[in-house]
């Protein structure tokens, strides 16, 4: 009998997993696919919001509020990746004019100041960012802005849980929830959990899971957004994230640098009506490129090295639902999009008191250990140049990342399953780079095998009925584009 069943292994459950080790108690986050971080959490802009983004009085913006303060000491804690870069919002006519000045005052409701957020003309844009399109009249620049890997920090989440005591089961699909008279059943792919309390984490997927307990009127509106990531020698294009201004689906095409220097544009948002549709369409990245080159002109497409994409989990309110009165003892997280990754942590700390309101003993952990180490170790200059005669912490196995053996290998020791050369990916950046794993697939698979005691080829990354659709504009077609 656990405490607490967490249900949704994205950063919002990772979060809520992570802050539920602080106390004594028997806690189990349950994750349908074969890893944490599969779902929305591995496909956003990996943007940690200004509280300017976000309509004043909403759930969303108070809790982006409290969470985007938290990054800087979590990183420090469990060194995910996280930098403060600042943004600019930028505008090109009166009417863009008006809404930037709407996006101001709204900042002004949160308490920002005028060192933190300024409306600022064409002149000072041009000397924050000088490949700024010359088209651009006026911005609000906000210095409460960064980004962070938003992959990374969801595993780095999870491991420091699991070190502090925290259950987690992969592939394991809910398929019913029985509520008992004080605690509930849960029925997993092919095991059954018994929790206390459950907090319904699942993303996409979140409504389904509420209505096995009996919730019917949750609805998620599945929304999908595309991306195209270039090579880091586009990175020098641009210092911030620049956002234009908001539409009604989302916050717009943006420009950016990843954590790790990446040069990224996008996303669009299009709703579509099959939830594990991650494809890419050459439509919507023409349209991403056309946008993207209003704020940044002179980024070179034949420097673009992958498409992906994410889906959101929207909701007709356009508001976090975070409830916990429909069924006793469950806790349900509906329509948790942009700004989540913002808002994650402070997530973590809502649950948290909504758990403690509702019965759950919490007493602090005198022993909980918040601090997880890097992965990432300093390289050295001879690790140019992989050979097979290097010793392992210098042997490179990721040339254009420069990812050693060492570092692979310790990350299958860091208590979270790595089943896959995904897993590998997303823990080491393993096959991220320039040529995306073309020559280290094969000698992470081999390591794998070594390590792990086999590779299974075929292994799903899904347990659900609904397998992903991910057709991808061929790269070249992309770096080919008249645009």
């Amino acid at each position: 009998m656990y405490d607490v069943a967490i249900i949704g292994g994205g950063v919002v459950g990772a979060s809520i997993a992570r802050e539920l080790s602080k106390y004594h108690g028997k806690i189990v986050l349950i994750e349908k696919e074969r890893d944490v971080s599969l779902g929305a959490t591995k496909a956003n802009s990996g943007i940690v919001h200004g509280v300017y983004a976000t309509e004043y009085g909403t759930l969303k913006g108070r809790l982006a509020a409290k969470g985007s303060p938290m990054f800087q000491q979590l990183n420090k804690e469990l060194n995910f990746g996280y930098r403060k870069t600042g943004s600019l919002v930028v505008g090109f006519n009166e009417a863009d004019h008006r809404k930037i000045q709407k996006l101001y005052y709204n900042g002004k409701k949160y308490g920002e100041n005028d060192q933190d957020l300024q409306l600022i003309g064409a002149e000072t844009i041009n000397k924050l960012e000088p490949h700024i399109n010359g088209d651009v009249k006026m911005a609000l620049h906000s210095k409460n802005v960064g980004v962070a890997s938003p992959y990374e920090m969801t595993i780095a989440l999870m491991e420091n849980a699991l070190a502090n005591g925290v259950k987690v089961f992969f592939g394991q699909e809910i398929n019913k929830i029985y509520r008992r008279e004080n605690d509930f059943k849960i029925q997993g792919e092919n095991q059954t959990f018994e929790a206390k309390y459950i907090v319904n984490a699942a993303g996409l997927y979140s409504d389904r899971v509420a209505r096995m307990a009996g919730i019917e009127d949750y609805e998620i509106i599945p929304r999908r957004g595309q991306y195209i990531l270039f090579g880091k020698d586009q990175g020098h294009l641009v210092n911030r994230v620049i956002f234009q201004v908001p539409n009604e689906k989302g916050k717009g095409i943006l420009v950016t640098t990843t954590f790790h220097g990446n040069f990224m544009i996008g996303p669009n948002a299009e709703e579509v009506n099959d939830r594990a549709d991650v494809s890419t369409t050459k439509e919507s990245l023409k349209y991403i490129i056309q946008n993207a080159r209003r704020s940044i002109s002179d980024f070179k497409l034949n420097r673009a090295i992958t498409t992906y994409s994410g889906i959101r989990a929207s909701v007709k309110e356009k508001d976090f639902i975070i409830e916990g009165d429909r069924v006793k003892g469950m806790i349900n997280l509906i329509g948790i999009d942009s700004p989540g990754l913002t808002a994650a942590p402070a997530i973590g700390e809502m649950v948290r008191e909504m758990l403690k309101e509702r019965g759950l003993i919490l007493n602090k952990k005198t022993e909980f250990q918040p601090y997880r180490a890097p992965l990432f170790h300093k390289k050295e200059e001879d690790f140019e140049g992989s050979t097979d005669h290097q010793e392992p912490e210098k042997k490179v196995i990721c040339r254009c990342e420069t990812v050693t053996e060492e570092e692979i290998t310790e990350s299958f020791r860091r208590g979270l399953p790595v089943e896959s050369i995904q897993a590998v990916k997303f823990r080491t950046r393993a096959g991220m780079g320039q040529c995306q794993g073309a020559y280290c697939r094969s000698r992470v698979k081999e390591i794998i095998r070594r390590e792990q005691g086999g590779y299974k080829e075929n292994i799903p990354m899904t347990s659900h009925r609904e397998e992903p659709k991910v057709h991808k504009v061929d790269i070249k077609k992309i770096r080919k584009m008249d645009v």
